[in-house]
């Protein structure tokens, strides 16, 4: 009897990780794998042959024709006379300075209420003085009266500072046609048991590279900046998975 009360406990609990296998994509498999061990670093990979990838397309100006001038070494059109380091094709590397100080603090209110009456008197109806199905008589001048009131209060408030400073290397990985380039740096760092990612990406403007070969944040197009992290802390400050569908789910 006791060897069936076990097997039956084994199968109940089969079935739950089963369950929690179907609803998490079996993803707590590769966390039970990974008890002990450091979370592992992705690859360095080319960023243009990943899946996904799309080049970006933004609109150019009208093509113009370089222009020579004879006895010259000057080239219409040209950026500069003298050739420097800084990033300017596809496969260099530049020094992007993420600085970002944002601070909001917005409130707003809004109340409104409305009252409508309407009153008649008329006392007959087509000769009908009573409240029909009974014998209770109808008030002398409420025949046909309607009255109604609304009103609404809502208020809210948002209070939200944020600060990150650091610097990241980026590649270029695209030279768009009106000499703009796309760039995309990621940087990982792992401290004991927890890894934190850093993601920038964007167009840039070769005039706005310093002369050290590096560009702050403010002057990339289109930034896209990631911060965060993955490991044991951030897993833990997570809710777990069915709270996760309980929250999706239930109305109130």
């Amino acid at each position: 009897m006791y060897q069936v009360r076990s097997l039956h406990r084994v199968a109940l609990v089969c079935g739950l990780i089963a369950i929690g296998c179907g609803a998490s994509g079996c993803s707590s498999i590769e966390r039970l794998a990974a008890i002990g061990e450091q979370p592992k670093l992705s690859s360095i990979e080319n960023p243009t042959a990943q899946a996904g990838y799309k080049p970006v397309s933004m609109p150019m100006p009208a093509p113009q024709a370089a222009s020579y001038n004879p006895n010259s070494l000057w080239r219409n059109g040209s950026r500069a006379f003298f050739k420097d380091q800084r990033a300017h094709q596809i496969g260099d590397i530049l020094t992007v300075t993420v600085n970002i100080t944002d601070k909001a603090n917005i409130a707003n209110e809004t109340q409104r209420s409305r009252s409508n009456s309407e009153n008649s008197g008329v006392t007959s109806f087509f000769g009908i003085n009573k409240i029909p199905g009974t014998n209770a008589a109808i008030p002398p001048g409420r025949m046909l009266t309607a009255d109604s009131t609304a009103s609404s209060d809502g208020k809210g408030s948002v209070n939200r500072q944020e600060a990150l400073q650091t610097t990241v290397a980026a590649v270029v990985t695209q030279l768009l046609p009106n000499g703009n380039l796309v760039v995309e740096g990621k940087q990982e760092i792992r401290v004991n048991y927890e890894v934190r990612e850093l993601i920038v990406a964007g167009i840039v403007r070769p005039e706005d590279i310093q002369s050290d070969n590096t560009i702050d944040s403010t002057k990339i197009a289109q930034a896209r900046i990631a911060y965060g992290g993955r490991g044991q802390i951030t897993d833990v400050q997570q809710a777990r998975y069915g709270q996760q569908v309980m929250d999706v789910l239930l109305p109130f």
